[in-house]
């Protein structure tokens, strides 16, 4: 379907370092299925990579509110939420 290509193409973009591409197809996914867990979950990796923590936790909390059993959105969540305090500490 059309979701799960416009995600696919999404991580291939990632793959090339085309951050702000595979956002924009996650973005795409997401608009055209958005009970679609996956797009979340590879957007909010972008946005963990680019430093966006507010937007990637964003992202990772919506995953878990669709797939509460989403191991992977619940570990990236609290390494976003670590690294975000870090930062702040170190005054970023």
């Amino acid at each position: 379907d059309l979701a799960t290509a416009l995600n696919d193409r999404g991580q291939i973009k990632y793959l090339r370092v085309e951050f702000a591409a595979a956002v924009e197809d996650y973005t795409a996914a997401i608009q055209c299925q958005p009970g679609f867990e996956v797009p979340y979950y590879n957007r909010g990796l972008v946005l963990y990579r680019l430093g966006c923590f507010d937007e990637a936790m964003k992202d990772f909390r919506k995953v878990l509110e669709l797939n509460p059993q989403f191991e992977d959105a619940a570990l990236s969540l609290k390494q976003a939420i670590l690294d975000k305090e870090e930062k702040q500490k170190r005054g970023y």
